[in-house]
């Protein structure tokens, strides 16, 4: 691949793009777009523009991937098949299926003719390899366009010299171009003569939505055969050579460190076993089977320093929380003020795949394979910890079985870095499942505290002040924030790093006078939890709390929560959710005592979702019983729907809606961590109350509306949100009474006998069949 030079801005017209046919053997070519950050326009409405308004977190990411969106390529082979290497990593939210398709939409290709990779980590591309914000699709739609156009392009211009016709004359498809007389030749023919010995800059212009035939369409995802016949590569399914299993005893305290091991070369004896040593987050075993793995992690006896948490409870950090909480601007004024304080506990922020990566330290050098949302950043970490030059570390991106944010964080690629080096031998590191629960990433604590006023049958101001356990964003994006300061809204600069990301990502979509929304992190309950921005990062807790608010005022003043909304929206786009929502749920029908209906707005990601569920809080639905199941009020049937700008795959848009609502229908009911004496309880899916088949609605329906958008919003967080809003609300319809812990069973008796903390993992099951249903 030939180097590209980059002369500045190069948008040359609405449609007309300029990018490179790069130099080198093969036809590869590049865009390059300007630098400077698209602009918003608030609207005139009565409550003053919040800063996501007029410039938000997509903005932002976007502006940072555009200086060097002329270093993403696409290479057509001699095949005709086009090449793309993805600098962002897939974790099954679809983004190679999409890529695929916007490539092979303008590149004229069959979809299974555009082979999408990931990219290693390559610091040149500074800001634009970090996987977040559900930012892939927006920042990279244009780019990737640019650059199949270009390619299509060059294709023409050397077809036309093949054909002896002029480019005018041609006919691209398939892979095939044609001239009208019947003489062809493909792609792959034509790749050799376009492939150019220097580096050229090149206009080309993009199609209309008009004259797309794959994007909009529903298409299968492109990895769906091998993820379901197991043919798909995730980081334990890699033949590096050398690389047997290895994993990490762990201390019984949150971030305990190991001090000694007593019995080492007893445990260096055991079946299997060929190395045990201490790294800094534990004691690192590697043996020829992971069973063989746990059988030694269970013997190991081990002295551990103390955690960071000791003695503390979640009652001890509500606290904490609650004292160093932002005040209210607004004073209490009898009958005019509804307040509401509302608590979110501490969530696993774990994927469905265990944490893991492979590494090979040897010799000076350093090659990493892992599921990393942020390759560059653990590459400097990585460097880090083996005190080697970061240009003496590769790492490779492997495709992750889920993130959820979990991903944006290289814990086990750097501590299989760790255990490689002090082994002196390749290592294939996994985390058991209960180190996730109980030393992984988690969804931070917080309190919530709104206070709105109302006079004369209008809300006069709302203030929401959300006090939060701190947010981790070391994995790269703030290092963007630090960098790009410049390119904030003003006043920004002046923040931390999460009270930024929550100004650029919070909006309430509502007239309601003066408008504030405050996030703080108090100290001491800062730098203590492993924390991560867990999907839709601060809006899941902050939309549930404004949205139950919402639907108090609105019977302050004796409205229909539709109504209501409907009345006080800003957005066009939000009122068209919202009505379509309530339509498709049929709103305000008539139900049983202790059922109800419950509606929730969320605008964020350049789009917008609405959501309406139903619950059944009867006595008998609440106290139904499954083995092993939480079960509690049951959620019977749930409407969604969404604004997401342009669509890529409508299909892949639903599945990621549905995610989104189990998301945030668990987190409103039973998902969570119980923080006791220091130590997370939870260790292991089977004690955390995440979303099964027994709480699921018999009824789920979604519908993503066309949007007045000509660009793509995000998809992966957007139903989050909304979901848990709308749930909490149900709730408080169906009970009478409003919730303010969430999730809303915490306080019932544990549903799990929390497993013991030494040895720091179960004994590997035996019995598996037995607990099939």
């Amino acid at each position: 691949m030939g180097t590209l030079n980059s002369d500045g801005p190069a948008r040359v017209s609405r449609r007309s793009f300029v990018g490179y046919v790069v130099g080198g053997a093969t036809l590869i070519t590049a865009a390059e777009l300007g630098l400077a950050p698209p602009a918003a326009n608030a609207l005139p409405v009565p409550s003053a523009p919040q800063v996501a308004e007029v410039y938000d977190l997509n903005d932002f990411l976007t502006h940072c991937a555009m200086p060097t969106s002329n270093l993403i390529a696409i290479e057509v082979d001699e095949k005709g098949h086009a090449h793309f290497a993805l600098p962002r990593m897939e974790v099954g939210q679809g983004i190679t299926t999409a890529v695929a398709m916007l490539i092979a939409d303008e590149l004229d290709l069959p979809v299974d003719h555009v082979h999408v990779t990931l990219a290693p980590a390559r610091p040149e591309l500074l800001f634009n390899q970090l996987t977040g914000g559900s930012n892939t699709i927006v920042s990279m739609y244009t780019p990737v366009r640019v650059a199949a156009a270009i390619a299509r392009k060059a294709l023409l211009e050397a077809a036309a010299i093949m054909l002896g016709g002029a480019v005018t004359q041609l006919v691209s498809k398939g892979g095939v171009i044609s001239l009208p007389g019947g003489s062809s030749v493909t792609y792959g023919e034509a790749a050799a003569k376009a492939a150019k010995p220097t580096t050229e800059k090149v206009e080309v212009e993009l199609k209309k939505t008009s004259e797309h035939s794959i994007v909009g369409k529903p298409h299968r995802r492109v990895d769906a055969r091998d993820a379901v016949t197991g043919k798909k590569q995730f980081a334990m399914d890699l033949d590096i050579p050398g690389a047997l299993p290895t994993m990490v005893c762990r201390a019984p305290e949150l971030n305990g460190t190991p001090e000694a091991i007593r019995n080492q070369s007893d445990v260096e004896t055991m079946p299997g076993v060929t190395h045990v040593a201490i790294i800094p987050t534990g004691v690192a075993v590697r043996a020829k089977t992971f069973g063989q793995c746990i059988d030694a992690i269970r013997a190991l006896d081990v002295t551990w320093n103390s955690g960071t948490v000791t003695t503390k409870s979640a009652k001890d950090i509500k606290a904490e929380l609650k004292a160093g909480q932002i005040p209210l601007a607004v004073p209490k004024i009898g009958a005019t003020s509804v307040d509401g304080e509302f608590t979110f506990h501490f969530r696993s922020g774990s994927a469905l795949e265990p944490n893991c990566a492979v590494a090979d330290v040897r010799d000076g050098e350093a090659t990493v394979w892992g599921g990393l949302k942020s390759p560059i950043d653990a590459q400097g970490r990585i460097a880090k910890a083996l005190g080697l030059p970061q240009t003496k570390v590769t790492v490779n991106v492997v495709q992750g079985g889920g993130s959820f944010g979990r991903k944006l964080f290289s814990d086990a690629a750097v501590e299989a870095a760790h255990a490689s080096k002090a082994f002196g031998a390749p290592v294939k590191l996994m985390w058991h499942r209960a180190d996730e629960p109980r030393q992984g990433r988690v969804h931070p604590m917080a309190v919530s505290r709104i206070r709105a006023t109302v006079l004369a049958g209008s809300v006069l101001t709302f203030e929401q002040r959300h006090a939060s356990v701190a947010t981790d964003f070391t994995h790269g994006l703030g290092e963007r924030l630090t960098a790009e300061v410049a390119a904030l809204p003003t006043g920004l600069s002046n923040l931390s790093f999460s009270e930024s990301i929550f100004l650029l990502s919070q909006e309430l979509p509502y007239n309601f006078g003066v408008i504030t929304q405050l996030l703080n992190e108090p100290k001491p309950a800062v730098d203590r939890f492993n924390t991560s921005s867990v999907r839709n990062i601060y809006s899941p807790d902050v939309a549930t709390a404004s949205e139950l608010m919402v639907d108090q005022l609105a019977k302050k003043l004796k409205q229909d929560p539709v109504a209501f909304r409907r009345s006080y929206l800003k957005s066009a786009t939000v009122k068209r959710v919202l009505n379509r929502a309530a339509e498709l749920g049929d709103w305000g029908r008539s139900m049983p005592a202790g059922t109800a209906q419950g509606i929730a707005i969320h605008k964020e990601y350049k789009g917008a979702t609405a959501v309406l569920v139903e619950i059944d809080c009867r006595p008998e639905t609440v106290n139904r019983k499954v083995r092993d199941g939480v079960t509690g009020p049951r959620v019977t049937k749930a409407v969604v729907v969404a604004d997401v700008g342009l669509v890529i795959n409508p299909a892949g848009v639903k599945a990621q809606m549905m995610g989104g609502f189990s998301d945030g229908m668990c987190q409103a009911l039973t998902y969570s961590n119980h923080l006791v004496e220091g130590q997370f309880l939870e260790a292991s899916w089977d004690n955390s109350a995440y979303t099964r088949q027994w709480n699921t609605p018999f009824e789920f329906e979604c519908e993503v509306i066309e949007s007045h958008g000509s660009q793509p919003g995000g998809v992966g967080e957007a139903g989050v949100a909304a979901s848990m809003a709308a749930v909490a609300c149900a709730y408080a319809r169906a009970t009478g009474k409003m919730p303010t812990e969430f999730p809303i069973n915490f306080h019932d008796p544990l549903h799990f006998e929390p497993k013991p903390f030494i040895p720091s993992v179960p004994e590997s099951p035996t019995d598996g069949l037995a607990h099939t249903f």
